[in-house]
């Protein structure tokens, strides 16, 4: 897929600009590197991102200067780029930019700007006697992140059709004696040949009762006759992530386990069931818990129901219980997040299914196609 286009790059501008004329603001500094591609297509590990009301001022050193150039000659140009170099240090050169560019009131991501970095800007622009006040702010590049534009549909979807390339491999290697981390390796291995520019994530192989730990890591232990399986899994393309999770048995399933399945699967069909536009992301929480709880699971299901899907693994909108330090979020279309029910039964193991959702005009699209049926191995 082709990097989002000016156009789309200048529709982000503008959603961001509005914010700024809402907050009476000149400026806002952006700090993170997944904010800062998504409003200038700059995909480097460093640099810093100032947006005016008619200028985005990226602050890069030497390593990322000749790929930003090039990327400015492309229909993927940022719209009102100045360039700016930084010899030495970012902070420095980010006080110097907001000298010269002459900005009075400007906001900074207060969620990933630490304390320390926070005081030494105020403390520099103080000791310069420059006439600039800094303003925290909350959330805005990531509200803006909230609704996917056509690009990014159009990258999601492609990044979690792959996942059926990858499947097949995965499926071979699960085996009785073959080790969590050789499944693991497989899986990598296959998501690199599905084209994946890399993991979204530490792969998850949990075997027996290593399922009953929803974030294990895939380690040494051998699969076994009887277990239970959980295989979660995701790739990067084009900078945008999807993740996929499937359990799977190792020969016929106890009765135990086909209960905790069919569970965890009927959870899963009710949460998406409940996805349209309007609806509070809690209640697609709450439809999957609800079902979990009536079946004797309830205590089993203790992590959110699915997080939002982008350029990070995790963003928003948070698929979970309603929280005080959060407010609440309707389901608008164009959202993308997981939906991840799951049972977790220490001693015994754990089921977990997880699939990638859009939300349309209507209702959902399920973006993962894979069988959500138990597979005997």
């Amino acid at each position: 897929m082709a990097l989002p286009s000016t156009a789309a790059l200048a529709q982000r501008h503008a959603r961001i600009r509005e914010s700024l004329e809402t907050l009476s603001l000149d400026a806002l500094i952006v700090t993170p590197s997944t904010n800062i591609r998504y409003l200038s297509n700059h995909a480097g590990t460093a640099g810093i991102l100032v947006i005016t009301r008619d200028a985005v001022h990226l602050l890069i050193d030497f390593r990322y200067q000749e790929a930003v150039r090039a990327l400015q000659g492309s229909a993927s140009a940022c719209p009102g780029l100045r360039m700016w170099d930084v010899p030495a240090s970012y902070e420095e050169a980010l006080i110097g930019c907001l000298a010269e560019i002459g900005v009075t009131i400007v906001g900074f991501e207060a969620a990933h700007v630490t304390v320390a970095r926070h005081e030494w800007w105020r403390e520099t622009i103080a000791g310069r006697g420059l006439d600039i006040t800094l303003r925290s702010t909350e959330r805005l590049v990531e509200q803006a992140r909230l609704i996917k534009d056509a690009s990014e549909v159009a990258t999601l979807r492609d990044a979690a059709a792959r996942l059926e390339q990858v499947m097949p491999a995965v499926l071979t290697a699960v085996r009785i004696g073959v080790t969590e981390r050789s499944i693991a390796a497989v899986i990598e291995a296959s998501m690199r040949e599905a084209g994946y520019e890399r993991i979204a994530f530490d792969t998850i192989v949990a075997s027996g009762p290593n399922a009953a730990m929803p974030h294990y890591r895939a380690g040494a232990r051998a699969l076994e006759a009887g277990d239970l399986v959980v295989l979660d899994f995701g790739g990067v393309l084009d900078g945008y992530c999807c993740d996929l999770t499937r359990t799977v048995s190792i020969g016929p399933p106890s009765r135990e386990a086909r209960r905790v399945y069919d569970a965890v699967r009927d959870a899963h069909a009710a949460a998406v069931a409940a996805v349209k536009p309007g609806v509070d992301t809690s209640a697609i929480d709450a439809a999957a818990r609800d079902l979990l709880r009536d079946r004797g699971l309830g205590e089993a299901f203790g992590h959110g129901t699915g997080h939002g899907l982008g350029l990070d693994v995790h963003e928003e909108p948070r698929i979970g219980k309603p929280r005080a330090d959060m407010p609440p979020v309707a389901l608008a279309a164009g959202m993308v997040f997981t939906i991840e029910p799951g049972s977790y039964l220490p001693g015994f193991g754990g089921v977990r299914i997880e699939d990638d959702v859009l939300v349309t005009g209507s209702g959902c699209e399920l973006l993962t196609s894979l069988p959500r049926e138990l597979l005997t191995l």
